[in-house]
């Protein structure tokens, strides 16, 4: 690997990259060459009907590679490891997807990736909290879902305790599958009984959970009364919070506390972070860590983008010398939104779960 591929390959938490063509090119490099490359990619290169480095010189290429995502479900994750990652970059850590769409799918978080994207999101994500000593009371799986480690992290730069009530959404979605709905709503209410516990009898600052939670401790007047004399930041995630009650949360109940969503998930090893300004015709809003990880909105019977301001399929990609994730087709449509100027792909407003999805049933629980 040459210097200028080495400089390239740094990822900068400011997302600047020069040419984001360029970048993509250094990437096929690195992970396509016999020094750097995954034994996962350089055992697919002879069979993906194109030389990726060779034939893929820009960003609107990596639509030649095939969406290899279901593989992910069996492969040994010690294949997806590049080679050419050495010394303290080579620090990993396993999580897995949610199991929604079937068995989970595994992949490596590198602990230098990791850092970056937490020091982008801190930076477009700013609430002003860092260091005031504030407690964090999180409702998340703590594991092997990449969001338990993001809460604990999350915490230290807070300064505070967190406070975690374990959440399994794969049990959830069990119980769905079996019928099992009188379980389900037991489920629920069991975390939010603890989650009412820690609110009345802790100093809680920040709240990080999931969106039906947050409309429960909404329907209790002791929870609200409480979370607005001590919340000062409320965030989202896991599942979708439809337009209505996200506006009522943000204008009715919690009035002046803002509440904030992320997008993502295990397979693009991050989240994508709303908007707090300028999100489309005040939907919540979604950008990516681009160009190392960026979207498409697309027609699923075309794979061509849909129009700004309507609905499609989201793609997902991600794109960086830690890993390479071309054209995950998401479990989700949302309406594709022009990018903040200077990034590549585009934004995701209103954020929906399929029903379906690769011809089966999507289970959608908690999560």
């Amino acid at each position: 690997m040459d210097v200028q591929d080495a400089k390239l390959l740094e990822v900068d938490s400011q997302q600047d990259v020069g040419d984001p063509d360029a970048y993509v090119r250094a990437v096929m490099r690195w992970h396509f060459s016999e020094e750097t490359g995954s034994p996962f990619w350089m055992s697919r290169r002879g069979s993906l009907g194109f030389d990726p480095i060779q034939d893929v010189r820009g960003v609107e290429d990596l639509s030649l590679f095939p969406n290899l995502i279901d593989e992910m479900r069996a492969v040994d994750v010690d294949d997806l490891r590049p080679r050419g990652l050495v010394g303290d970059s080579t620090r990993s850590t396993v999580f897995e997807s949610g199991g929604t769409t079937g068995s989970p799918k595994r992949f490596l978080m590198f602990e230098e990736w990791f850092q970056k994207y937490l020091a982008w999101v801190g930076r477009v994500s700013a609430s002003g909290l860092g260091g005031t000593g504030i407690n964090l009371l999180a409702t998340v799986p703590t594991g092997p879902h990449m969001i338990g480690e993001v809460t604990a992290r999350q915490a230290r730069f807070l300064g505070g305790h967190r406070f975690v009530i374990d959440l399994d959404p794969r049990w959830v979605k069990f119980l769905i599958q079996k019928g099992e709905y009188g379980q389900v709503k037991e489920y629920v209410d069991y975390l939010v009984g603890q989650t009412a516990d820690i609110l009345l009898t802790q100093n809680i600052g920040m709240i990080q959970t999931i969106p039906i939670l947050l409309e429960r401790i909404a329907e209790r007047d002791d929870l609200v009364e409480r979370v607005r004399s001590t919340v000062k930041r409320i965030a989202w995630g896991g599942a979708h919070l439809d337009a209505d009650a996200r506006h009522m949360l943000r204008n009715e109940i919690f009035p002046g506390i803002p509440i904030v969503g992320g997008y993502g998930s295990t397979t693009i090893l991050s989240v994508a972070a709303e908007r707090a300004e300028g999100g489309f015709e005040d939907l919540a809003t979604f950008d990516t860590f681009s160009p190392y990880v960026f979207m498409r909105v697309v027609d699923p019977q075309t794979s061509a983008d849909v129009p700004f301001g309507e609905r499609g399929q989201v793609v997902m990609n991600h794109v960086t010398k830690y890993a390479l994730i071309p054209n995950n087709l998401e479990r989700d449509t949302g309406i594709r939104v022009p990018a903040k100027q200077g990034q590549i792909g585009c934004a995701v407003a209103d954020v929906a779960p399929l029903d379906s999805f690769g011809g089966g049933a999507v289970t959608n629980g908690v999560y």
